[in-house]
C-alpha cells in the first residue's frame, strides 16, 4: 500500500483479517483512496485517509478525512479548521426554570442543541467515510483529475471543440476560477454549520406541574 509516511508498519496487517476491513480496503484501492495513519495515530484509534483530490481552497493538498475513536469522523484540512462529517440530529431538550412576568409565575425555557451523531465502532464509520466520500467528493465532483484540478465535463468538451479561440478561453477560465471560489465558499459554510450546529436553541410551549399550567419560553 502506497504511503506518504515511513512510519507506519502498522499498514500492511491493519486490513487483514476481517471481511469488512478487507471490503474497506476494496473500496479503497478502487477509489485511489491512501492510508496515511502514522503509528502514534493508529495507537490512539485514529485513522487518516487521504483522496487523490486537491482541496479547492488552496489547490495544493489533497483532501483528508479521519476516523477517531471518539466516535467522530472529520474532514482534515478543507477548511480554515478540521469539521464533523457526523450526521447531525437534535439533542435531548433541557429545561430551565425562571420567574414569570407576574407575581408567583414561573417560566420553563427549553433548550435543544443540534449535535453529532457519533459512529462509536471503528468498521461502521470506515464504511461511513467510503460512503460520504463517494457522494460528497467522487460524484459532486466526478471530473476531477489525478492532479486534483477541477474540470467540469461540459468545459471539457467545450474546450476540445474550441480549442484555438482565445477568447473562449478566457472566458472558460474565469468560469473555472468561479467553480474554485464556490467551493471555498461550501468549505465555509461547512464550517459555519459546525459553529451553528453548537448554538442552543430556544423553543415556546407550555407544560402542567402539579396540576397548574405554565407558559414555557
Amino acid at each position: 500500500m502506497k504511503t506518504k509516511y515511513k512510519n507506519n508498519d502498522h499498514l500492511p496487517r491493519y486490513y487483514n483479517g476481517d471481511t469488512r476491513y478487507e471490503k474497506v480496503k476494496e473500496q479503497m484501492d478502487l477509489l485511489g483512496i491512501t492510508d496515511v495513519t502514522t503509528n502514534r495515530q493508529h495507537r490512539n484509534g485514529t485513522v487518516v485517509w487521504q483522496l487523490p483530490i486537491k482541496n479547492n481552497n488552496s489547490g495544493k493538498t489533497f483532501i483528508e478525512v479521519a476516523s477517531f475513536s471518539t466516535g467522530y469522523v472529520r474532514n482534515q484540512n478543507s477548511g480554515y479548521s478540521n469539521y464533523q462529517l457526523n450526521k447531525r440530529c437534535e439533542s435531548e431538550p433541557q429545561y430551565y426554570e425562571t420567574a414569570g412576568f407576574k407575581p408567583g409565575e414561573k417560566l420553563y425555557r427549553k433548550f435543544t442543541t443540534r449535535t453529532c451523531k457519533l459512529i462509536p465502532i471503528e468498521i461502521d464509520r470506515l464504511e461511513y467515510l467510503i460512503s460520504y466520500c463517494l457522494k460528497n467528493y467522487y460524484i459532486k465532483r466526478a471530473n476531477e483529475v489525478a492532479d486534483g484540478k477541477y474540470v467540469s465535463q461540459w468545459y471539457h468538451e467545450h474546450m476540445l471543440e474550441n480549442a484555438n479561440s482565445p477568447t473562449v478561453t478566457r472566458n472558460l477560465k474565469k468560469i473555472s476560477e468561479l467553480h474554485d471560489r464556490i467551493y471555498e465558499l461550501e468549505s465555509q459554510v461547512d464550517v459555519a454549520d459546525r459553529k451553528l450546529a453548537e448554538t442552543k436553541v430556544r423553543q415556546d410551549v407550555s407544560v402542567i406541574v402539579n396540576g397548574h399550567r405554565y407558559k414555557v419560553i
